[in-house]
């Protein structure tokens, strides 16, 4: 199969949660069990760290790669879903595995995966941990892609293990309350093994809990280092004084990362970064200040606040979720403009209206969806979204939407893009 007939057999022959959602989600790890059974085991040959929660978990396995590369670890990357190509969930140093391994991994065990009948992520998982050991990593950052407890990549034993916060997303899965959905996140907790909590909360009882029965030492990011603005950012970066227990820890540390949530993803990488350093790793600082100042160029990392375009400015950003249009929305109050454009689409198997309760009302809405079955319908969006004194027009597709709000806006506008990774991926 050529690569193209390779991706199509990946997409179209395997349940992809990306795509069609519910029917994709397989609720126990019988596969992804029987696939490393099969392929002899693949993540017991590398050191791995597993980071799971709400928001943020994108952002600090990308900070974490950054910084172990510059460190001098050969560093693994898998993270979900992909902007534009397949082959950016699997990265070893910042690059995307060969178009080649993708195809030999699918020819070599393709009677074994036509047989398991796996879903795409299922899959997709086992491709990754292969790769990492063919391609001999020392250390692999893996974020999980639904939950915890029951997400294909809960088979690693790694260093240490991370949850960055916990909010009301695919509830239809993980529980419709807090206290539910981090119970599932907090599966990835196991036995002796440190855990980094990147935000005090509410629902801290039950991390606790699980880490007290798996006998895990604990930690909290945010009662550990307290992250402050520097100065203003530019269009490209922002800087940091960083407080250890209230000393100095980081002078002026930099990020090519935009967003003030970034405060929080930055306490939380400094915090695993300390207990991998208990662990024997070795992290100087200047790793730190290099891999948080190259995040982008070191993994590749796209959608985070990103800038597309200015007069008008042009931003993206893929939260998805209410407490994440929360942090979305505060950053463009603060972002100064004129009139603000929306381009907004989102999924039909989440409940729109507690994201559509936190957007701005005084913004032009642009309504949309991606190319995907998952898509919300437009035109339902534009209702639901009428009903919260949102008001704009409907567009067949988020490029269709830009150019409209491009047409539509002066060079002090801001336009922004979101609501839905896939959406933000069309744009990208």
């Amino acid at each position: 199969m050529t690569y193209k007939e390779t991706i199509d057999f990946l997409f179209n022959a395997l349940p992809m949660f990306q795509r069609i959602g519910v029917a994709a989600y397989k609720a126990n790890l019988d596969n992804t069990l029987a696939l490393d059974e099969y392929l002899g085991h693949p993540h017991t040959h590398f050191k791995s760290i597993h980071v799971a929660g709400t928001n943020g978990k994108g952002s600090v396995c990308h900070m974490l790669a950054a910084i172990l590369q510059e460190a001098g670890y050969r560093t693994g990357l898998y993270t979900s879903p992909h902007m534009k190509d397949f082959r950016e969930r699997i990265r070893i140093n910042g690059k995307c595995i060969a178009k080649q391994e993708v195809m030999d991994f699918v020819k070599n065990n393709k009677e074994f995966i036509e047989k398991l009948e796996p879903s795409f992520f299922e899959m997709t998982v086992a491709m990754a941990f292969e790769s990492f050991r063919k391609e001999k990593v020392e250390v692999a950052v893996i974020e999980t892609g639904l939950g915890g407890r029951l997400d294909s990549t809960n088979i690693i034993e790694p260093v240490v293990s991370v949850i960055t916060n916990i909010g009301l997303d695919h509830t239809n899965f993980l529980g419709n309350s807090l206290k539910k959905i981090a119970g599932e996140k907090a599966g990835i907790i196991k036995y002796r093994t440190p855990v980094v909590i990147g935000e005090t909360q509410e629902i801290f009882p039950v991390f606790m809990k699980r880490a007290n029965e798996m006998e895990a030492t604990l930690y909290i990011a945010d009662q550990w280092y307290r992250v402050e603005e520097f100065e203003p950012g530019t269009i490209k970066s922002q800087s940091f004084q960083i407080y250890l227990k209230d000393e100095l820890q980081f002078d002026r540390l930099v990020t090519d990362l935009k967003g003030n949530y970034q405060k929080k993803n930055i306490a939380t990488v400094l915090r695993t970064i300390d207990v991998l350093k208990e662990e024997g790793f070795k992290v100087p600082d200047e790793s730190i200040y290099a891999g948080c100042r190259n995040v982008k160029r070191l993994t590749g990392l796209r959608g985070r606040w990103e800038i597309l375009g200015t007069n008008p400015l042009i931003i993206c950003d893929t939260g998805h979720n209410r407490e994440g249009l929360i942090e979305v929305v505060r950053q463009i109050k603060q972002t100064p403009h004129k009139k603000l454009h929306f381009i907004f689409g989102t999924v039909s198997d989440k409940d729109p209206i507690p994201v559509l309760k936190t957007l701005p009302k005084d913004a032009t809405y642009y309504f949309t969806q991606a190319g995907i079955p998952r898509a919300m319908e437009k035109e339902e969006l534009a209702k639901l979204a009428l009903k919260e004194g949102l008001r704009g027009r409907i567009y067949s597709t988020p490029m269709e939407a830009l150019e409209a709000a491009k047409n539509a806006s002066k060079r002090d506008d801001l336009i922004f893009v979101g609501g839905s990774t896939f959406v933000v991926a069309e744009i990208i």
